[in-house]
């Protein structure tokens, strides 16, 4: 769905990570142990979001964050992050390195940093309404993936049909709703439009900020 070879981001990006699911309590941060940590890139295009790029990744070591970079974003880009050390080489690698400190700081990350941290409540929303937020660390990569294939494609008249999930995800699925009879595809058609509806936000919630 994603290609491999796709093109980078280029310009101003915002990157951050999030855990998929909220944190458990008395682990802080990036100490999660249970849910899933994602890390997100977004472009940014003027004052509203252009593309954007995310991946499931096992920790928020610079090895696993710098990787994602050098994977998502062209060399001599701005990459703009938070403080954390994970971030630290992407100067070494090519990379305009922008660090805004959040912590101590009277905003808040979604305004500090607004695009990627629009797109992180766009994708929280959207696994919860669409899917429960029940999604196994085994299929987070597909949604990852379609999530990523529909918002990048949110304004072009053509989206693309609509997409099935894993099979054993969506038997799963029908298991929580008894007596649902709802068909595979008429299921797909509803996650694509609830997936349309918070696309729609995405640009003007900033613009209004």
């Amino acid at each position: 769905m994603v290609r491999p070879g796709r093109d980078l981001l280029t310009g101003r990006v915002e990157v951050d990570e999030c855990y998929v699911g909220g944190l458990e309590e008395g682990l802080p941060g990036r100490l999660n142990l249970e849910k899933a940590l994602v890390v997100v890139a977004a472009q940014e295009d003027g004052p509203g979001i252009g593309r954007i790029r995310m991946r499931q990744i096992i920790d928020a070591s610079a090895q696993s964050l710098v990787r994602f970079v050098q994977d998502s974003v062209e060399p001599g880009s701005v990459v703009h992050s938070d403080g954390w050390l994970g971030y630290l080489p992407l100067e070494k690698k090519g990379y305009e390195h922008e660090v805004t400190f959040l912590s101590g700081k009277k905003k808040t990350p979604s305004k500090l940093m607004p695009r990627v941290h629009r797109v992180i409540s766009l994708l929280k929303r959207w696994l919860i309404g669409t899917h429960q937020g029940a999604v196994s660390h085994k299929h987070l990569d597909y949604y990852l993936d379609e999530f990523t294939f529909r918002f990048n494609r949110r304004r072009s008249k053509s989206r693309g049909k609509p997409l099935l999930p894993p099979r054993s995800a969506s038997r799963r699925s029908r298991a929580r709703t008894p007596g649902s009879h709802s068909s595979p595809g008429s299921q797909a058609e509803s996650e694509t439009t609830i997936c349309s509806g918070y696309l729609s936000q995405a640009d003007t919630h900033l613009r209004r900020n």
